[in-house]
């Protein structure tokens, strides 16, 4: 795959990202909060989207993180992507890690993965251009009839709070992001405009019986939520 050319200043940028985020969330995030997002996490992967994954495949999650989505999936080959070298250090024993902040994921062949995840990521990019440049890529490294599932917030349902964290940066709503989708190739498969609340921190209960009740009881989704679930799908 070509290499992606990027100016000295470019490159200096990119060095300094995976240090500046390390540092970010570290402060974002307390190792509370991410023991209660585990929790959170293992109920929503558990009952909604490892049904939408199939376990033989490869998954991918691009923006990792803390791991949270990527540990608790089952899956025949599990990949977490980030430009914090913390993704190591949270990735569980089976789960691949690449540490990159270039969005070309060279890295992966394309039409490799079954599935990819974003969760809480296209915000960050500068603008709908690298978003478009991003979706093209993420398409070309799935498999026909592979499929995209993206968490993301909305700033329709929560405009006020889009802009707490400083490295959101990209405006996106539920329709921009079925937009964004299609131009670049997606085919929509299911679309939930209200479905989980802004934040981790947000009102979501922490319990795994009460978080099993808010994805069955869709008026508490229609209260409470700030994000957006859209699954699109690699043409055959």
């Amino acid at each position: 795959m070509r290499a992606k050319l990027v100016s000295p200043a470019e490159t200096d940028r990119a060095d300094l990202l995976g240090p500046t985020l390390e540092r970010l969330y570290r402060q974002r995030y307390s190792a509370r909060d991410v023991e209660q997002m585990r929790a959170v996490w293992r109920v929503l992967v558990r009952e909604f989207f490892q049904k939408r994954l199939r376990a033989e495949s490869t998954v991918l999650d691009v923006g990792a993180g803390h791991c949270l989505f990527i540990n608790e999936v089952r899956a025949a080959r599990r990949i977490a992507l980030d430009a914090n070298p913390d993704v190591a250090r949270f990735a569980a024993p089976g789960v691949e890690t690449v540490v990159a902040s270039d969005l070309s994921l060279r890295e992966i062949a394309d039409g490799s993965v079954g599935h990819a995840f974003l969760s809480n990521f296209l915000e960050h990019l500068p603008d709908y251009r690298a978003v478009l440049e991003l979706l093209g890529t993420l398409r070309r490294k799935l498999e026909p009839g592979g499929t995209l599932l993206v968490l993301q917030p909305n700033f329709r349902l929560a405009p006020r709070r889009y802009f707490d964290f400083i490295d959101h940066q990209t405006v996106l709503t539920d329709r921009s992001l079925v937009e964004a989708l299609t131009v670049t190739g997606y085919e929509i498969r299911e679309l939930r405009a209200r479905f989980l609340p802004l934040t981790g921190k947000s009102a979501l209960p922490k319990w795994p019986l009460a978080i099993s009740l808010y994805l069955r009881l869709r008026p508490l989704q229609w209260l409470l939520a700030g994000q957006s679930f859209v699954a699109a799908s690699r043409p055959l």
